[in-house]
């Protein structure tokens, strides 16, 4: 009887489950059976470990043969376990040492010709093998630079079956030859999921293909929203734009993204993983550095917002967004559903998606734009633009964004109409996104060395009871808003987005606390009742 193990990583979600592959050979007819819950494309691994194997020069054992994915219980599907079966099954067969094998990670799937192509989620599963104490990974080639990301873990890429043969046995290492040139490389098709990438609202459409970035000086006037999207950035704090069609309501978001501070590490490590999951992860480019931005269509549906399918979920758009920009244009023709849908991962910064086959927790810290008109036609607050929208009409319009999503959104902008002057120039051009950016940064380093030593890093996720009890304003700066709770304006919620929002107004200054004109700023910002202070920074 021959028996070898070799081990690989089921994903959940965007995390990971090491799986010990185990192959056994018995005398009997021969005969191939894989156990431990297996999906479709795990099943069919069968006929394309055998393909592989005969056509890499090895010999298929014609014994009874039992392949089990351990732990039982546990869902697997993909194609990424072909590598470490096909190994299992060449370590019972003694063509290669079963101990060489045993304590190494195997990711990848096996063509019928022996290749091994590059599969989804290597990222994630890196990083659950490292977790796990595993050392060594061996992966597709064209993944070895986004499974390399992990610290304190050997990586072996290989191209091919025989290849991955030689190193265990130490032979001479056969050459690959690679594709021919001048056309797409058909190994990396397995990373993209067909029907996704920029064409899915994953950049901003100025960014896209034509090497030109957008940038905040292109926006015509609107100081009011600029500085709003300055204080979102610097904060983390969510947005909301209204105002009439052709205002610069889109414009001013696709440029929100360029103006957040690159990822940290582990930042970049959290987005790559659910990029890499997703299938969004663009080849050659195996670490996410800038801050994503995501703007689904407004016929999304709830599963695809917040992350489902049939099986176990896959991320949504909130989780593709992650460390980034989730932009709903056109917010109010989303429907209520799926905006009710975002309230829970707009206050826990993660979405529980619960199906019959199992529970994913998905990260979801996101800056949520939202853009909506004032009515269907978008001409209702426009003196003399000729709405025809029946007052029933406009109220039923604007409810569809309801109080308690409202409620968790901080800032609150009326855009108004780009005049004359501000369009042909006459005004000047506004400040660059370079510029703005750096204001954000120096913002954003003030907060981290205030909350240093805590688990937060913005102001937006510190907790209520932190900011009235330990980080106190200056004396009598809560009277205005204590005023607002009293009249009910404000919510006990409101009240805390207005002292976050408060802070951030009072580092983009680089003042040691609010004070009541920062807090004043923050009322204005959020009820948009006119308070009398300048919003720029330096306008004290």
């Amino acid at each position: 009887m021959g028996f070898a193990r070799a081990c690989s990583v089921a994903l959940v979600g965007v995390e990971g489950v090491v799986v010990e592959v185990q192959a056994d050979l018995e005398p009997g007819v021969a005969a191939f059976t894989l156990v431990g819950l297996p999906d479709k494309s795990l099943v069919e691994s069968r006929d394309r470990v055998r393909a592989a194997v005969v056509n890499s020069g090895a010999e298929w054992p014609q014994k009874k043969l039992t392949v089990g994915l351990s732990p039982a219980s546990v869902p697997k599907s993909g194609s990424g376990f072909d590598l470490a079966v096909a190994s299992a099954v060449l370590g019972a067969a003694e063509r290669i040492d079963p101990a060489m094998i045993a304590d190494v990670v195997m990711i990848g799937e096996l063509g019928l010709d022996g290749r091994v192509r590059p599969v989804r989620g290597v990222l994630p599963a890196v990083l659950a093998a490292a977790e796990a104490g595993y050392e060594q990974v061996v992966v597709p080639e064209q993944t070895a630079g986004e499974a390399a990301l992990v610290p304190g873990i050997s990586v072996l890429g290989v191209r091919s079956l025989r290849q991955l043969i030689a190193v265990l046995c130490d032979e001479p290492v056969p050459e690959e030859p690679a594709d021919g040139q001048g056309r797409p490389d058909a190994m990396l098709a397995g990373l993209m999921i067909p029907g996704t990438g920029l064409g899915t609202g994953l950049a901003p459409a100025a960014a896209r293909g034509d090497g030109h970035r957008p940038d905040l000086a292109d926006v015509a006037g609107q100081l009011r929203p600029r500085q709003a999207l300055e204080v979102a950035a610097a904060g983390g704090h969510h947005l909301l734009l209204s105002g009439p069609p052709g205002a610069g309501k889109t414009m001013l978001a696709e440029r929100l993204s360029a103006v957040l501070p690159l990822l940290t590490r582990q930042e970049s490590l959290e987005v790559t993983a659910v990029h890499s999951v997703a299938g969004i992860l663009p080849p050659g480019e195996p670490l996410v550095s800038r801050a994503p931005y995501c703007a689904p269509h407004h016929s999304a549906t709830m599963q695809s917002l917040v992350g489902g399918g049939n099986g176990i979920p896959r991320p949504g758009a909130v989780s593709l967004a992650h460390r980034g920009v989730l932009f709903l244009d056109e917010a109010p023709e989303f429907s209520g559903k799926a905006l009710d849908a975002l309230r829970q991962p707009l206050e826990s910064g993660h979405v529980v998606v619960a199906r019959a086959a199992g529970v994913v927790r998905l990260p979801a810290r996101f800056l949520m734009v939202l853009a909506a008109n004032p009515c269907p036609c978008g001409r209702h607050t426009l003196t003399g633009a000729g709405c025809e929208c029946p007052p029933s009409v406009v109220r039923r319009y604007q409810a569809r964004l309801s109080g308690p999503l409202l409620d968790r959104v901080d800032l609150r902008v009326e855009v108004e109409p780009v005049d004359r002057a501000d369009l042909l120039g006459q005004g000047g051009r506004g400040e660059s996104t370079e510029v703005v950016a750096a204001r954000v940064r120096d913002a954003r380093a003030r907060a981290a060395e205030r909350l240093a030593g805590t688990p937060w890093t913005t102001n937006s996720e510190v907790p209520g009871h932190e900011l009235r009890t330990r980080l106190l304003v200056a004396p009598g700066a809560l009277a205005a808003a204590e005023r607002d709770l009293e009249r009910g304006i404000l919510t006990a919620r409101g009240l805390d987005r207005v002292l976050r929002v408060a802070w951030t107004v009072a580092d983009l200054r680089a003042a040691d606390r609010p004070d009541a004109s920062d807090v004043a700023v923050a009322l204005e910002l959020r009820t948009g009742i006119q308070r009398g202070v300048p919003m720029g920074a330096g306008e004290r």
